[in-house]
């Protein structure tokens, strides 16, 4: 009982203090957990450790954790939504309310007064802050913690730091260039507030998650949202990815699917009315990482499920609808389980209904929430897999990998899975992995780093209520967000965009 009041009382702690600003202030804060607090217990109590490290948790599923109030702030889904609205693969077909309209078109992208830049930086800047301080509190940067419990808490907050640079890295630069001056650098020891190359941010990132594998090598975690070494991998195969060092990606995304255990999402749990549908539970086998959201937490209107969910009581059921592009759903043929994920008629058409949905399913029905958030599940791996092995030449393994899942999701088994890979070669395979990433994946906020990784173009389909049928390229200005103002407002040493 110690233990949890502990963890609920620090998470609580950081939940309500601040951004970045308020764990640099000098002046010592009161009501903020600062390092020295945290190294002065953590000896004592390490649950004071685990519990910072529960608050980042929290932090990721907070409804306005950021803004306090504002109905599109909730953390990782939050930006979730802004990406896949950016990279044209969902549709706001509908824009009753208006929370996402700045993002559809292309409002917030090219102009840094918009709210959604600063939700979005301050939400990572603010993880990296914490993180920062629980790596501290354990010895620093280089230290190499001797009990489990602390070699499990750094390998944790260092994850978790990677994870919200690798975030900002995506959303705020156009492409990767390694020698391009991109974010301020923040590593609790180092403090460099004038943007620094993508370089040194790309190191730390490599750093933290090759460390982070090895200190958590022993760890077993009970719950899902705590960060294990499978789900320090998919970060690390992800970034290796971005970077175009695909045969790095290549190695840790095999080694996931070689010895994660994790199985592959059956055909029955990919669309209702299947057994075990709907990607809305958290002990779905194939999940990695996830949020289990229960009604103690008390989640209402400001949640991912409403702004997705036509059988959750909010903004998709009662008219803002965020539908699969047209483009996109032509893509998928008629055999494909994955077709059914989406309405075909009225109100709800192209809607996600039969992907993501309420189990009750009664139109605007779930009220309180309790489907779950799913951040990462194993399919990501056998696509990034197929990706990585046709960008370095080895095309068997790329059809393999792509094989594998589609003998799950198409009509005809491995015929048909068979009959769509095995002609494929060269750009046209590539092409087709790339396609299959944003089908398989759709609404899971990964569509838009396949589309920077790609350096794809995008042309919108008909359902767009804005700039429908027009043509993006994904290092336009129009693909990137932009540092918000409060920093360059606050930050002399910031002074253009990238």
């Amino acid at each position: 009982m110690k233990k949890k009041l502990i963890y609920s009382l620090v998470a609580t702690s950081i939940l309500f203090v601040g951004c970045s600003e308020d764990f640099l202030n000098p002046v010592r804060n009161t009501n903020v957990l600062t390092t020295e607090d945290i190294s002065n217990f953590s000896d004592v109590n390490p649950a004071l450790v685990a519990g910072t490290l529960e608050g980042i948790s929290s932090y990721m599923v907070e409804p306005g954790g950021v803004t306090g109030n504002r109905h599109y702030d909730f953390g990782q889904k939050g930006v979730d939504i802004f990406l896949d609205i950016l990279s044209s693969d969902m549709a706001l077909s509908a824009n009753s309310y208006g929370w996402y309209q700045n993002t559809a078109n292309l409002v917030s992208t090219v102009d840094y007064s918009r709210q959604e830049n600063t939700i979005m930086w301050n939400y990572y800047y603010k993880i990296i802050n914490i993180s920062n301080n629980v790596i501290q509190s354990l010895g620093g940067n280089d230290a190499v913690p001797t009990s489990n419990e602390a070699r499990h808490s750094m390998g944790q907050a260092k994850a978790f730091r990677a994870y919200a640079y690798f975030y900002l890295t995506q959303i705020f630069q156009r492409s990767y260039d390694p020698n391009q001056n991109i974010l301020p650098y923040y590593d609790g020891e180092v403090s460099e507030l004038g943007k620094v190359p993508a370089s040194q941010i790309y190191s730390l990132i490599l750093s933290d998650l090759t460390d982070a594998i090895s200190l958590l090598d022993d760890y077993s975690r009970d719950l899902k949202h705590k960060i294990d070494k499978n789900v320090a991998k998919g970060l690390l195969a992800y970034t290796y990815a971005a970077m175009g060092d695909y045969a790095n990606a290549k190695i840790v995304s095999d080694d996931i699917i070689n010895n994660s255990g994790y199985p592959l999402t059956t055909k029955d749990q990919l669309a209702y009315p299947g057994v075990g549908s709907g990607f809305n539970d958290v002990n779905t086998p194939s999940w990695m990482w996830g949020y289990d959201i229960t009604p103690e937490m008390g989640q209402q209107l400001i949640n991912w499920w409403g702004q997705i969910d036509y059988y959750t009581y909010s903004y998709a059921w009662a008219g803002d609808r965020k539908s699969i592009d047209t483009n996109l759903l032509s893509n998928i043929p008629s055999g494909d389980v994955r077709r059914t994920q989406f309405g075909t008629s009225g109100t709800t058409n192209r809607m996600p209904i039969n992907k993501f949905f309420d189990p009750g399913r009664t139109a605007g029905g779930q009220q309180t929430i309790t489907t779950d958030y799913i951040f990462m599940r194993i399919e990501e791996f056998y696509l990034l897999s197929a990706e990585a092995s046709a960008k370095t030449g080895d095309e068997a393994t790329a059809k393999d990998r792509l094989k594998s899942l589609l003998e799950i999701r198409l009509a005809g088994g491995a015929t048909a899975a068979d009959a769509y890979v095995n002609p494929l070669s060269g750009q046209a395979l590539k092409d087709a992995i790339y396609t299959q990433t944003r089908i398989e994946l759709w609404g899971e906020g990964k569509s838009y780093l396949a589309l920077k990784r790609n350096q794809a173009t995008v042309t919108r389909g008909t359902n767009h209520v804005f700039r429908a049928g027009e043509t993006f390229v994904y290092d336009s200005d129009e693909m990137s967000f932009q540092i918000p103002q409060s920093e360059m407002n606050n930050n002399p040493l910031i002074t253009t965009q990238n």
